[in-house]
């Protein structure tokens, strides 16, 4: 591991799971991850079923996670958080990745350090699944900060153009992470582009 530094980045923040799978790469923001061990360096988190980067990474076992600095700007939330990840390549044409030691793309930019490994084993969590790995490699990119949902929500979002009265519309929050939506009606198979929770884990704001 060429940083032992990119270790303590997982405390908290907002990272892409990348996995390559079939001879594509995919990936998904997740806000779950943790080291568990030193010796070996090893770490938990954990992914929602929902999202096809899962099913890639039961199948391929390996993985980078990058962890978003708050140089990371919007055009990449939506890139990992809202894009299909079931027919689409999500690092096709994406300048700011490069491909990691163990085969699997990485940030290049909009990441202060990242991580590649191998899952040992998983666990049944319901709507999520649990991975805990081995940590091969590593290394810090930069001394930013990492992106937390706060810094994300009040610096790196739009903020939405006040409505007209007559055409304001609705706004739902999700419980989970503070992602707000936005629109008429809240559709029933809505993901949190965020943290990957339900429509039913949003309420309707005042």
């Amino acid at each position: 591991m060429k940083d032992r530094k990119a270790m303590y980045a997982l405390s908290y923040g907002l990272f892409v799971l990348a996995v390559r799978e079939g001879g594509k790469d995919n990936g998904c923001i997740i806000n779950t991850a943790m080291q568990v061990t030193t010796e070996p360096n090893r770490v938990v988190f954990t992914v929602n079923k929902a999202n096809h980067t899962h099913d890639m990474l039961l199948d391929s076992r390996v993985f980078t996670l990058s962890v978003l600095s708050e140089e990371a700007d919007f055009g990449l939330f939506q890139r990992f958080g809202f894009q299909s990840g079931r027919t689409a390549d999500k690092f096709a044409g994406f300048d700011q990745a490069v491909r990691g030691e163990n085969g699997v793309m990485r940030l290049s930019g909009g990441s202060n350090a990242w991580i590649g490994g191998r899952v040992l084993s998983t666990t049944d969590l319901g709507t999520h699944t649990l991975f805990l790995a081995d940590v091969t490699d590593g290394d810090v990119l930069s001394d930013v900060p990492s992106a937390t949902y706060a810094y994300y929500q009040a610096h790196i979002k739009p903020k939405p153009q006040a409505p007209a009265a007559a055409t304001a519309k609705k706004r739902w929050v999700c419980k989970v992470c503070g992602y707000v939506y936005e629109g008429d009606e809240l559709p029933a198979d809505f993901v949190c582009p965020l943290c990957k929770h339900p429509a039913s884990d949003f309420e309707l704001m005042a």
